[in-house]
């Protein structure tokens, strides 16, 4: 893998003038539809590093010595931070309402509404590939309440994806995104599920899939593991197989090795090194103590209570994020400490704004299941999600809407050590240097020389029974 991308370090990004799309199944205008979205002029190619002048491996940015990646589960801009007053939110009414509806099948509307709740209904919403291209609805946004709970099905979704939390439901997250910077144009990396979206994150590809796994493709008889045996892995392999090849060290703090931690989505390229740099969830809050954290970090916490996933209750997801966020403030290694809070897709809960183009990672085709549409394949992003950084050097309570991704985050990761990129996503995507205030950094003068002060996590409001989700007075009859 490193002896081929080292081989291709030394290319110079094409002007779209000279543009050839090699590797790429795809036109011309699709490329350029999706360099435009990301503010490029030039298309850079899976090998390149971000300096061609350096040798791979160069540390390019000493001020930062510890990258950690906390992402959560499921849910969309609008839904958690659409009421923040900061970035591009809900529009609100007179009344101070939000003014987003979605349409039911009938005709009657679905008015956005506060959920009742810190906890989720079971089940009730959906963002697998088809339920997600239905609510795009080729760029209306008008389908999260009528498409159908899964492929297939006959029950609808309903009004529940209209439902959003406020600040007073989410002090400690709405509190830190109104500290830190926040950015408003940050989607998740494909129109699906979590699966997908989180092999984007370690690899910048999903290798083809479409849908979380387990999904199977009748007829071959390989039972439910069979989309997944027959998913390619990733040409250049994962940011963990770069990070082992120039020594930088990592390491994946998980609860559940190795069903719960996300480099075994690619199995058979990190379930050795995976092993070898496992470290319980535990473990993490005793590395920041000591200041003895890796270069990078991913966090995988318990992702049956504490990812913020429907059913779970959202204020243990709260005292998660607070826990971490704590550690990482009072730890020795906090002065050169960058976090990166996001979440992998948006759940099946509404967003207003429409995904624009992607550039597809590679020439690997969607695998859908038997009837499915392959859509727009991966030349389009997933819906907004809410994702806030967190560092000394950050600048101050900013909004970025510079267009990011998932693979936003290898492109920083890859820009700090000058490593190659893995695919033409991440060769492409913009890196997390605008929440940065890089002339702080440059002079080592941090903008937060401590945590600041934070609201504490909310608290659980779980009723039995459950309240109406959603409230009858949220909907207009046809």
């Amino acid at each position: 893998m490193t002896g081929a991308l080292a081989a291709s370090t030394h290319r110079e990004p094409l002007a779209f003038s000279n543009l050839t799309v090699s590797g790429l199944p795809g036109s011309l205008t699709g490329v350029r539809a999706a360099l435009d979205a990301l503010g490029r002029e030039e298309l850079r190619h899976p090998g390149m590093v971000p300096f061609a002048h350096l040798p791979p491996g160069t540390d390019t940015m000493p001020q930062v010595e510890h990258i950690v990646v906390l992402m959560m589960e499921n849910h969309s801009y609008d839904n958690l931070l659409g009421m923040l007053g900061r970035g591009d939110g809900f529009v609100l009414g007179p009344d101070g309402r939000p003014t987003a509806s979605n349409p039911y099948p009938d005709g009657s509307i679905q008015h956005a509404f506060r959920t009742p709740t810190t906890c989720q209904l079971s089940s009730r919403r959906s963002q697998e590939w088809t339920a997600s291209h239905n609510a795009y609805a080729d760029g209306r946004m008008d389908g999260f309440v009528s498409t159908p709970i899964s492929f297939g099905a006959t029950e609808i979704v309903g009004g529940v994806a209209m439902g959003y939390w406020t600040p007073d439901d989410l002090p400690f997250l709405c509190g830190l995104a109104g500290v830190f910077p926040v950015g408003d144009r940050w989607f998740c990396s494909v129109l699906g599920q979590t699966d997908p979206n989180r092999r984007y994150l370690i690899a910048a590809t999903s290798s083809g899939m479409t849908d979380d796994i387990g999904l199977s493709v009748p007829g071959a008889g390989l039972g439910t593991l069979e989309q997944d045996v027959l998913l390619a892995t990733p040409a250049n392999g994962t940011i963990f197989d770069l990070l082992t090849a120039f020594g930088i060290s990592w390491a994946d703090y998980t609860a559940s090795y190795p069903t719960g931690t996300t480099a075994e989505l690619y199995p058979l390229d990190d379930a050795a090194p995976t092993a070898v740099h496992q470290k319980s969830f535990d473990q993490f809050f005793s590395d920041c103590a000591d200041g003895t954290l890796p270069a990078f970090s991913l966090l995988d916490p318990d992702y049956s209570t504490q990812s913020q996933e429907n059913p779970q209750d959202m204020a243990a997801g709260e005292r998660l994020l607070a826990q971490v966020v704590t550690a990482l403030g009072a730890s020795p290694a906090w002065s050169s400490t960058l976090l990166v809070i996001a979440y992998d897709e948006h759940g099946g809960y509404y967003d207003h704004v429409p995904p624009p183009p992607a550039l597809a990672p590679d020439a690997v085709a969607p695998v859908v299941q038997p009837g499915q549409l392959a859509y727009d394949g991966f030349w389009r992003y997933g819906f907004r999600v809410p994702a806030v950084v967190v560092s000394p050097y950050v600048r101050p309570a900013a909004v970025t809407s510079v267009l990011h991704d998932h693979t936003s985050i290898l492109a920083m990761v890859e820009r700090k050590w000058n490593l190659p990129a893995l695919t033409y996503r991440d060769a492409n995507a913009n890196d997390l240097t605008d929440f940065l205030d890089m002339q702080a950094m440059a002079s080592g003068e941090p903008t937060f020389p401590s945590m600041p002060a934070l609201p504490p996590p909310g608290a659980s409001s779980c009723p039995d029974p459950m309240p109406a989700i959603p409230p009858p007075d949220s909907i207009t009859p046809a």
